[in-house]
């Protein structure tokens, strides 16, 4: 879309989930007649880190995560704490958009650590309103305490303190207070849903009875010996770990159903209020989520598909309906894009790019597009985690892979670079992985060991360059052809 065709001063919603994997949005209906056949579903959309606070990081700032300096969850290689202290957070899409004239608003999650136990009210630069828990247990979606512009509300164990729906009543308040004020709004709404525990709303938690996790051909993998050590070292899945999964996997999507009636709602909403056709709604996740393939239990972190793949659907004016696009997007996308559409300019930092010019009828061909992604995972430095984070909002324990991150089956650090037709991983180990996706979708044997050194040797090079690279470097790195 070209910036003489984009709307004036639009509305923005930006709806993301939490460790929502590419398929478990089969079963959200109000989505789909909603937002995907109303819009434009990104085939091709991955995230930089597969972990909470990274991704969300780079989504407020537009930067990689070796950029942003937001590695892991907590200090002192990540979380809230560094965010603030490196004073990324003084320069965000949001100070962008509210410098622009926006109305800006955050409900539900920020960043994990928020906020310091000393600041439980504390609301960072650019928002006009915010509504994010302060305490508690918010990850149960009951018994927390919010953060409601500088006064701190508490919702305990009734249907109505259920937090999908507590954000879905405060987005609704929101869009009608703004809409007859006439000033351009801009809404970043964070559900907890579908993370761990994953605690369906009373009217859902009977939904899926039977169901169980899907089992694809990467799905406890009887053969993997051209794995790297921390997979060959895994014992296949036993039958007890396949029933948790199954049983995490129902609650999931049982989670996922409020966060379908939000949906449903909030067009509703923007409808009533003659907002709907001047409205630009993103739909995503911070990461996407693993059960059961490669052996992992239930988690993320990985360079596997199942981590950084995740749903990116657009709906707004100009947006083709039922369109789907191959084009490569990342989550340092969103800032850029946000900015571009609300028609203000983004600081030089930025690694991302705008995704306006994909989002009309005529986009650019995918060979001028970006033709590399770059993905990144550290493991967390610090020993010293207990169950609560600073502020007392109860934190979930980290994922099996995380807590193993230091032993043999732990996922170590890597950086990898995903094309269209590859992925390459480097591991800090030495070991690498290379899958050819195009026959291999499953990412079922690595070819490191016998592909064309040739071929090595430019994933190498260009996971190189964009492991070091900063702004425009970013993208030149991304869009450089590769060789066949």
């Amino acid at each position: 879309m070209a910036t003489n065709e984009l709307p004036d001063r639009p509305n923005i919603i930006f709806i993301l989930t939490d460790d929502l994997d590419a398929q478990s949005i089969a079963v959200m209906p109000q989505l789909k007649t909603r937002l995907t056949d109303q819009g434009t579903t990104f085939s091709d959309y991955f995230v930089n880190v597969s972990l909470c606070c990274p991704s969300r990081a780079a989504i407020l700032r537009g930067q990689y995560s070796h950029n942003t300096e937001v590695l892991t969850n907590s200090p002192p290689t990540g979380g809230f704490e560094v965010f603030r202290a490196t004073g990324k957070e003084n320069s965000t899409v949001a100070t962008w958009l509210q410098a622009a004239g926006y109305q800006t608003v955050l409900l539900g999650k920020y960043l994990n650590g928020y906020p310091a136990q000393d600041e439980r009210t504390y609301v960072p630069l650019g928002w006009s309103e915010w509504y994010s828990p302060a305490g508690g247990n918010p990850y149960s979606n009951f018994n927390y305490r919010m953060n409601e512009n500088g006064r701190l509300v508490s919702y305990g164990e009734q249907p109505q303190d259920y937090m999908t729906d507590v954000l879905a009543r405060k987005a609704n308040n929101f869009i009608r207070r703004t809409a007859a004020s006439g000033v351009p709004f801009f809404m970043y709404l964070a559900t907890y849903a579908p993370h761990g525990p994953a605690t369906p709303a009373p009217r859902h938690q009977d939904a899926f009875a039977g169901v169980k996790a899907p089992h694809p051909p990467s799905f406890n993998e009887a053969d993997v010996s051209d794995k790297p050590e921390h997979i060959r070292n895994r014992p296949l899945l036993e039958p007890r770990e396949i029933e948790q999964i199954d049983q995490l996997y129902r609650k999931r999507l049982q989670s996922l159903l409020a966060v379908d009636d939000l949906i449903a709602r909030l067009v509703a909403t923007l409808e009533a209020t003659g907002q709907l056709e001047n409205t630009y709604i993103f739909f995503t996740s911070d990461n996407g989520f693993h059960l059961g393939q490669h052996r992992l239990p239930q988690g993320k972190t990985t360079a596997y598909e199942e981590d950084i793949r995740v749903p990116l659907i657009v709906r707004g004016p100009g947006v083709p309906a039922g369109r789907v696009l191959d084009h490569f997007a990342i989550n340092v996308d969103f800032a850029p894009t946000f900015a571009e559409l609300a028609g203000t300019t983004v600081p030089d930092f930025i690694d991302g790019r705008s995704l306006a010019p994909l989002l009309g009828s005529n986009p650019p061909p995918t060979d001028d597009w970006r033709q590399a992604s770059l993905i990144e995972h550290w493991v967390q430095r610090s020993n010293s985690r207990s169950p609560k984070s600073d502020s007392g909002v109860l934190e979930p324990p980290d994922s099996p892979e995380r807590r193993l991150a230091q032993q043999p089956t732990g996922i170590p650090e890597f950086a990898a670079v995903r094309t269209k037709d590859h992925l390459y991983v480097e591991h800090v180990t030495g070991e690498r992985e290379l899958y050819d996706l195009n026959n291999d979708p499953y990412e079922l044997q690595s070819l490191h060991a016998i592909a064309d050194p040739l071929l090595l040797n430019q994933l190498s090079s260009r996971l190189s360059e964009l492991r070091r690279c900063a702004s425009a470097s970013c993208r030149a790195a991304e869009s450089a052809p590769l060789k066949d």
